[in-house]
């Protein structure tokens, strides 16, 4: 990109921030809802647009015409599309960010764990509803359908030591960013409903790409024998207690 052409990136980036809050607050839009909305010209509006678009930001769509459509193509209007609307998560991230920080500096780091661990109360909730329902699956399996369900979209990878959990998005990793009591009361949940110890290898809130759990494989239990073994009893002749003879030999 040329210098100045850079410049005008940047000198647009507030106009077109407008543009996207605009159509989140009001939906779908014309270009000529725009221009009337934020004062500006059809041919400006549609400018931003167009980069809009291209950025993967909006979408256009044919306008829905109630009734009788009239003659000639019909308006187009822009709409958000997803990577739009994830451009707003950090707003709810920094709200859930400062309730947290009330929440450990009224109630202390406890306050915020207890908090964690009813967040993730789901795991719990939800395994075996989806355990009964697909019975086929096996117990990491299940877990990783109750979180994608929740929208962590995990999947189940085999290891050397056993499966592995993988989360390949997290809906809380900015905040755990501060408060990895959430990624803690996770870990927990998960080790409760498998029923054995799970090890976190690496979390997105750190700045791995993936959330990674390590399941080891339990060993087959080493069951005590039914009987117990008898301990030897000493013959009566090595037992100097029960041979006078020897003892007074040996007085």
């Amino acid at each position: 990109m040329r210098p100045g052409a850079a410049r005008g990136a940047v000198a647009d980036a507030p106009t077109r921030a407008r543009v996207v809050r605009t159509i989140l607050q009001a939906g779908p839009s014309t270009a000529a809802d725009l221009a009337a909305a934020l004062d500006l010209t059809a041919a400006a509006v549609r400018r931003h647009l167009d980069q809009l678009v291209e950025e993967g930001v909006l979408e256009a769509r044919e306008q829905r015409v109630r009734g009788t459509r009239g003659r000639g193509r019909p308006a187009r209007v822009f709409a958000l599309t997803e990577a739009g609307r994830e451009q707003f998560d950090h707003t709810y991230d920094d709200l859930a960010v400062q309730a947290l920080r009330f929440l450990s500096e009224t109630g202390g780091d406890e306050a915020v764990l207890e908090f964690s661990r009813r967040r993730v109360a789901f795991i719990e909730r939800d395994f075996t509803r989806v355990r009964d329902q697909h019975p086929d699956l096996t117990p990491a399996e299940v877990l990783a359908r109750v979180l994608t369900e929740e929208g962590y979209a995990a999947g189940v990878r085999e290891s050397p030591v056993g499966p592995q959990l993988c989360q390949q998005h997290c809906p809380v990793s900015h905040v755990a960013q501060e408060f990895p009591q959430l990624c803690e009361a996770e870990t927990e949940a998960i080790s409760a409903v498998l029923g054995r110890h799970v090890q976190r290898l690496a979390t997105i809130a750190h700045g791995d790409g993936v959330c990674t759990t390590c399941i080891p494989d339990v060993p087959r239990s080493i069951h005590p024998p039914q009987h117990p073994v008898p301990h030897p009893v000493p013959h009566p002749e090595q037992d100097p207690a029960q041979n006078p003879e020897q003892n007074g030999a040996s007085a």
